[in-house]
């Protein structure tokens, strides 16, 4: 009893899922469409019988014509330090094949991407290309279309870090051209010959593309004709773009930070010449920041030989910093020179009276001998007696005179020459600096801005 109930259960479960694979079925061939012909479909292994995938189609014969059209899907980094940039592209390719021709129909066929290993297709490489890869996800990005004329149509989908020098003298008011390169690498212009598509006027998604540092100004297409003595004439396309760099990033990190650094520095010329450590301290830290500032913005550039437009405006930033902090030196030298200088005229004003005083107590000393000997001199002569011994004071007189004459002379010269030496007052100096360092400040910046945005 219990197997004829296990076999009657067995019989319904086969029963069931038979009408359910009958049901998916059908929802399948609603989905695909019930109504389709295959019989026009040409014969795929007919078409590949004598095919020999090694040889271009027409060997011996003229080259054959590979129009080629890209679309630019993304353009994800643009490196200064490495001078490269990555693109994905969609690259195109069309070509005929009269071996592959049919009259069956005049629809064109879609291809599965592994029918690509069972045709000749043209070694098209990328010139100036460090790496590059074909995408396989969820399947290899690759089309094949074939016309009944024999025109294949060869769709792919690759991704490729590109190199591009780049001058960088203007950075980052600079403007750059990159480049990509597409060639044969074996045939040479005897058996193919590139060239762009009709339908290649524009390049899709380009206009549309935002990049972080740059905007695409232009581009254009050209061929050419590379000669290699070695191997022969190869045929080359070549996709050129002209991208101009965003400036408002470095205007924000480094132009205005080096502005507020140089403004910061001329704070000093406000503060007291006696609050030595706050006006050395402020200028120590603006020179160390400025150098901060100048070895962080360097830290992503190439280490080339060429000056950047950048690394000159922070050297004129760090000039103008450097010199706050020397005016402050200068200023404070003349101001010690002048206390020094008014203490040594003190000491000597001091000298001359004490001088003075001497020689006033000296006169009136030699005035009391005069005066005693004049009245020796009288008494002598009331007397009749002839002195035997006349002294020579007017002549002592004289030569005193003289003396004093030469001395005030002297002390006069060295006044005038104390004069001409005088040193300039620290007040004045920090109120020339107050107009001129902002001025000169100003006409270097539009002679900068000037000379490398024209």
């Amino acid at each position: 009893m219990e197997a004829l109930t296990f076999l009657v259960r067995l019989l319904a479960l086969f029963v069931g899922g038979k009408q359910l694979v009958r049901a998916m079925l059908s929802d399948i061939g609603d989905y695909v469409g019930t109504d389709i012909e295959i019989s026009w479909l040409p014969n795929l292994d007919d078409l590949m019988k004598g095919y020999a995938r090694n040889f271009r189609p027409g060997i011996g014969g003229p080259p054959v014509n590979v129009a080629m059209a890209i679309e630019v899907a993304s353009i994800d980094h643009i490196s200064e330090a490495n001078m490269e940039y990555t693109m994905t592209v969609f690259l195109r390719q069309s070509w005929r094949d009269d071996r592959l021709s049919y009259n069956h129909t005049n629809k064109t066929l879609g291809l599965d991407s592994r029918f690509v290993d069972k045709l000749w297709l043209p070694d098209t490489f990328i010139v100036n290309a460090k790496s590059a890869w074909f995408h396989d996800v969820t399947v290899e990005n690759k089309l094949i279309r074939l016309q009944p004329d024999g025109v294949i149509l060869y769709s792919s989908r690759i991704t490729s870090t590109v190199a591009c020098d780049m001058d960088l003298t203007k950075y980052p008011m600079d403007e750059q051209e990159c480049m990509l390169d597409l060639e044969s690498y074996g045939y040479s212009s005897e058996d193919i010959v590139y060239h762009w598509s009709e339908s290649q006027k524009y390049i899709h998604g380009l206009d549309k593309l935002e990049l972080s540092q740059f905007t695409i100004t232009d581009y254009r297409f050209v061929t050419e004709m590379m000669n290699f003595k070695s191997a022969g004439r190869f045929p080359r396309l070549s996709l050129r773009f002209q991208l101009r760099r965003n400036r408002g990033v470095y205007i924000i990190q480094s132009y205005m930070p080096s502005i507020l650094l140089v403004a910061m520095s001329w704070v000093s010329f406000w503060i007291s010449q006696s609050a030595v450590p706050a006006r050395v301290s402020l200028g120590i830290t603006t020179v160390l920041t400025m150098t901060t500032l100048m070895v962080s913005a360097r830290s992503s550039l190439p280490r080339a030989s060429a000056i950047k437009a950048l690394d000159v405006y922070f050297w004129i930033c760090y000039v103008f910093v450097f010199a706050a902090l020397i005016e402050y030196a200068f200023a404070h030298y003349n101001a010690d020179y002048s206390k020094k200088e008014k203490a040594k005229v003190k000491s000597n004003k001091s000298a001359e009276s004490m001088v003075k005083n001497g020689k006033q107590a000296m006169v009136l000393f030699s005035l009391s001998v005069t005066g005693m000997n004049q009245g020796l001199l009288i008494s002598r002569q009331n007397r009749g007696q002839r002195p035997a011994e006349t002294p020579a004071e007017p002549q002592e007189e004289a030569e005193t005179r003289s003396a004093r004459v030469r001395r005030a002379e002297r002390e006069s010269s060295q006044e005038k020459k104390c004069c001409k030496c005088k040193p300039i007052d620290a007040d004045t100096i920090d109120i020339y600096a107050r107009a001129v360092f902002p001025f000169t400040f100003a006409v270097v910046n539009v002679i900068y801005w000037v000379a490398y945005t024209m």
